[in-house]
């Protein structure tokens, strides 16, 4: 490859960098992402965290199902958590936390964090590395797309990429990843805006102006010219330092969790005064086909010290920001590609599943409980998967909408077009935050969807009522795959309707009928016999 080809190949530039010790990266200031967050809305000074949980998280030990318990116990009898041993949420009995994560049950108590049951999408894909894709680009499953969902938001809004970055309006890196690499959410339409730094000891000498000594052979002039293109690239290398030098003293964090270790130097970087909105964060390990617990006790073992480090790291990360005095800026989310099944496996592990909750946390934060505890059926079979109650993308678009207040239909543009009137308003974030108001959270103990007969044979009638509006019924299988949207349309206030679910060609076992309407979802189990 020619030297004019290489650089005009490597907008997304790997570039060394650190921060006390800790890789980072800096996406630049024409990143679909940043360009989104500065210029699709109202100016503020709101910042978020996403947190990564790389390899698919077992939800199901994590956010444990009290309510429904004996099945939950008998679905995964080697690696169930005794019922005594789960954490309680203050103010709901249903649910309940993994034994681990007494950090986190301090900020559900606080009303710092929301618990968003059952989030995915339909037509889960068990495959990591694809899965992960249609969490960072916003696809459909049966989509292949090459751009992430901000990216193609900023080839909607902003046609032309803006220059003249950094300026003195915009001096700071206005999103930040702390070590991996790109992110697929920042591809544009042609190249990927986002620039990585990843070495301690090069970013260091990229700032001061030195480096190492290069061998004086046709080997070292290359890598010279590319500490050249590199130095030329980077250009955020003083500010990013700048910020973290103004913070001499930060609140405690735990020692050998590197999931803190990465939140320290986000906090760090925001009371420094980086006008930087979007942090990125990951930590892996969350593949547990074996061994998740241990055999004597499964309240211990592998998952429960990764969730352990997860609760701490984000306790210690809320409380540094109150130390630092900017917690009012600052909201926290999680997300893993997909969750587990709801049978562990005789490995005492689980395999890939579907949906799986999340977590938002911070002070601007609704706290609570969002959804109902998963449905798990009196007799699970392998391939069973917990069914989708919320779209991921309902997620992203709330904050985007209400976190900073973007107007809907520019965050509109950043899904498919046939997702775009399935997006819901979620109540994630607190009145007052942006000129609209969150939705109000969903009716507790309600029913607004059933179906009768039930079992049935090959027809069944499914009855359901609406608040008005948009309404979209949706039949999901046990894998928590969509059979069919069996119905999309408006209704007017207080209304009960029906629709008849033909299933006369489907095998028989257990379908989930989905209700979503406005704010609302609830899903029904219905069982087809001969």
């Amino acid at each position: 490859m020619k030297r004019r080809e290489f650089l005009g190949k490597s907008m997304a530039v790997t570039l060394p960098a650190l921060i006390s010790g800790y890789a980072v990266k800096a996406l630049d200031a024409d990143s679909p992402l940043v360009q989104a967050l500065m210029g699709g809305g109202p100016d503020t000074d709101h910042v978020l965290v996403i947190i990564q949980l790389s390899g698919g998280n077992d939800g199901l030990n994590m956010v444990i199902p009290i309510s429904n318990y004996n099945l939950y116990n008998a679905a995964r009898p080697n690696i169930a958590i005794p019922e005594n041993r789960i954490l309680g949420l203050s103010g709901y009995a249903n649910t309940g936390l993994h034994p681990s994560m007494t950090g986190l049950q301090s900020l559900y108590n606080d009303t710092k964090l929301k618990i968003i049951q059952a989030v995915g999408y339909p037509q889960p894909n068990f495959s990591h590395f694809r899965a992960t894709d249609i969490w960072m680009t916003g696809s459909n499953s049966n989509q292949e797309v090459y751009t992430g969902w901000a990216g193609r938001y900023l080839n909607y809004e902003y046609p032309n990429f803006p220059n003249g970055y950094p300026s003195a309006d915009t001096p700071d890196p206005l999103a930040i990843q702390i070590g991996s690499t790109a992110s697929l959410t920042t591809q544009g339409p042609s190249v990927n805006m986002a620039m990585s730094i990843t070495s301690a000891t090069n970013f260091y000498q990229l700032i001061n102006g030195t480096s190492d000594p290069v061998p004086a052979t046709k080997a070292g002039k290359e890598l010279t010219f590319i500490r050249t293109i590199a130095k030329q690239t980077q250009q955020y290398a003083g500010s990013i330092t700048a910020a973290a030098g103004r913070v001499t003293q930060q609140n405690p964090y735990p020692a050998n969790n590197t999931l803190a270790d990465q939140l320290k130097i986000v906090a760090r970087l925001i009371k420094g005064g980086l006008k930087t909105r979007v942090y990125m964060v990951s930590f892996g390990g969350f593949d547990n086909h074996s061994l998740q617990t241990t055999a004597t006790d499964t309240t211990v073992g592998t998952h429960a010290t990764l969730l352990g480090r997860v609760s701490d790291a984000i306790k210690a990360f809320q409380d540094d920001l109150v130390f630092l005095g900017v917690e009012d800026r600052v909201v926290g989310m999680t997300f893993s590609e997909f969750g587990r099944r709801i049978k562990s496996n005789s490995s005492i592990g689980t395999d890939h599943g579907a949906a799986a909750p999340m977590f938002v946390f911070g002070k601007p934060v609704q706290g609570g409980v969002l959804g109902n505890n998963p449905t798990i059926p009196a007799v699970v079979n392998v391939n069973d998967n917990i069914p989708m109650q919320y779209d991921f993308r309902s997620v992203y678009s709330t904050l985007l909408e209400k976190w900073f207040c973007l107007p809907k239909e520019t965050v509109q543009g950043l899904f498919p077009p046939n997702v775009n009137s399935q997006l819901q308003d979620l109540p994630l974030i607190k009145d007052g935050v942006c000129v609209t108001a969150p939705p109000p959270p969903s009716p507790s103990g309600k029913t607004m969807i059933t179906n009768y007969p039930n079992p049935f044979t090959n027809k069944t009638t499914i009855e359901f009522s609406t608040d008005g509006g948009h309404t979209l019924i949706q039949i999901i299988d046990t894998a928590g795959r969509l059979i069919v949207n069996l119905l999309e349309k408006d209704y007017p206030a207080a209304s009960r309707q029906t629709v008849v679910f033909d299933a006369s060609h489907l095998p028989n076992g257990i379908y989930y009928a989905r209700l979503q309407n406005g704010s609302t979802q609830q899903v029904r189990p219905m069982l087809k016999v001969r």
